[in-house]
């Protein structure tokens, strides 16, 4: 799953290709994906005309800000955007198609499918499911040691399962809490609410910088993300555990194992990691 540095390489590299762009037309070939408002030829209407002034991030949604509405767009699993020529073909995992004044397509492609798409009138975006219930990003001034201490001291789920929840930090996913808690010597099985203030404070730290790093590197290529101009993520090359069960820790030499917590697969080192 793209993950919060994986949306914000695509959300640079779609400024570069679509801003100021105006959509023409769009085409939905899988209705599903579209789920505010729920009536697709009403979301056109909606959308159709209206220009891409900017694109943010909240999280892992990226949110295209036009004249008078927002589209806001999560891309689940495996979802992708790109810019193609009206002339390329278009490949059978392509769902949502925007049609540019410039002659040129904004696409949406999704091999499982499970991606969403709603829009709202500018403002009342931060109101309304999907992101009216999100956390603090860890590069926001709001996500401090406090905020997470006080979090944590109230679960007593899995640390794993608590760092998911992006209600408690939005952005983070499968491979940097992985990494995150790696870097903080933390299993991921121990009781969030067991932790210490120490192990709170170096597992704070730990998320900022595994995230920072890897929107510097333009994330992690893991089976098919590619940004929307077809680049490659390098952060797997600092990946710690993730991915890498059977090999050797970089740390200790162990072998790095993969298990279950909360249905997610979750790699450890469990000499590090105790």
């Amino acid at each position: 799953m793209p993950e919060l540095p994986e949306v914000e390489t695509i959300k640079k590299t779609l400024e570069h290709l679509v801003i100021n762009k105006t959509i023409q037309n769009i085409t939905i070939h899988w209705p599903n994906i579209i789920k505010h408002p729920d009536d697709t030829e009403q979301f056109k209407q909606i959308v159709q005309g209206q220009t891409i002034h900017r694109i943010d991030r909240r999280g892992k949604f990226l949110l295209f800000y036009l004249d008078h509405h927002v589209l806001i767009s999560h891309l689940r699993m495996e979802g992708k955007y790109g810019v193609f020529p009206k002339t390329e073909p278009v490949n059978k995992h392509t769902h949502v198609i925007f049609e540019l004044t410039d002659g040129k397509e904004l696409r949406y492609q999704d091999v499982r499918k499970f991606g969403t798409m709603h829009v709202f009138s500018i403002g009342d975006e931060f109101n309304c499911p999907p992101l009216d219930h999100l956390g603090p990003e860890p590069f926001e001034k709001a996500f401090t040691v406090d905020y997470l201490k006080e979090k944590l001291n109230k679960t007593n789920r899995h640390i794993k399962t608590a760092l998911l929840d992006q209600t408690v930090v939005a952005g983070l996913g499968n491979i940097y809490v992985d990494e995150a808690l790696f870097r903080s010597s933390i299993h991921p099985m121990r009781r969030a609410s067991d932790l210490s203030d120490g192990e709170i404070t170096s597992l704070h730290h730990e998320i900022i910088e595994t995230l920072g790093e890897a929107v510097t590197q333009g994330g992690t290529t893991i089976r098919s993300y590619v940004n929307s101009q077809g680049q490659i993520g390098m952060f797997q090359q600092k990946l710690n555990v993730y991915g890498r069960e059977e090999e050797a820790c970089h740390n200790c030499g162990k072998v790095i194992t993969k298990m279950k917590v909360g249905n997610r697969g979750t790699h450890v080192c469990l000499n590090c990691q105790k």
